[in-house]
């Protein structure tokens, strides 16, 4: 794809830019379209796109719903504003979920940014709309890190037919699960029957309390350790932003030389 049209925001839309709400939204949409496309359907793709031997790469989606890996613009300032630099350099450094909900966080800003680039002509009301539009749509975030089903567990009720509780994350659960292993790290998937095992011998790792679930615990990605959120002065919506949690005791070991 030539680099000036590209970065002139065309991506197959005309060639103009988008001048009202509806438009501006139907530019926002089929961009988003592209990124969960990549995300998604195209992950292996996109994956291997993304080397980090390569330089600086970016996410872009277009107006005609497709996507493309490539290099920044190189104008400054630019036609329209840049996706997140580098996506590629923290491929291998991450589990391949968490790099995936990373460029998808990422990709999301950039996705708000050149909607209200395109908006800034707009009246206040007219702006107020257009989010409301944008914000109807789950975020590519919460459709690829499964957020989205887990606040409609939560909405109702958090739990299935079945009669089983469905857990979203392991940092944001209240009860915690036995012990993990690597065996079991499909419970944060498939949940867990409050019957299927008994949590009375589950303790705080900082005050040594019993588990209760009418509190809310966190368990630490390195000790598996499970801790009152009070305790490690966690609350369930910072454990949302979370990728990987240390609990004070391992953040503040040295690694070994």
């Amino acid at each position: 794809m030539d680099a000036s049209y590209r970065r002139s925001g065309a991506g197959g839309g005309g060639g103009s830019a988008p001048r009202t709400v509806e438009d501006i939204f139907k530019d926002y949409r089929a961009r988003r379209n592209a990124i969960h496309r990549a995300l998604t359907h195209d992950v292996e793709e996109f994956y291997a796109q993304c080397d980090p031997e390569k330089e600086n790469l970016c996410l872009y989606g277009y107006a005609n719903e497709a996507w493309e890996v490539a290099l920044p613009a190189e104008e400054v300032p630019t036609e329209l504003p840049e996706p997140a630099l580098g996506i590629n350099f923290a491929r291998d450094g991450m589990k391949r979920s968490d790099w995936l909900a990373l460029v998808a966080v990422h990709s999301d800003s950039w996705l708000v940014s050149v909607a209200f680039y395109y908006a800034a002509r707009l009246t206040r009301n007219d702006r107020k709309r257009l989010f409301g539009m944008m914000n109807d749509l789950p975020t590519v975030y919460e459709v690829i890190s499964g957020m989205r089903q887990s606040k409609e567990r939560d909405r109702s009720g958090g739990i299935d037919n079945s009669g089983r509780n469905k857990l979203p994350s392991k940092h944001t659960v209240e009860a915690p699960p036995p012990p993990r292993t690597e065996n079991n790290a499909r419970d944060a998937d498939e949940g867990y029957d409050e019957d299927d095992g008994d949590h009375s011998e589950t303790l705080c790792g900082t005050c040594g309390g019993i588990y209760s679930a009418e509190e809310f615990w966190i368990g630490c990605d390195v000790c598996e350790r499970w801790y009152h959120g009070k305790c490690v002065k966690i609350t369930p919506a910072k454990a949302e932003s979370i990728k990987q949690y240390k609990c004070p005791s391992c953040s503040s070991k040295r690694p070994r030389q």
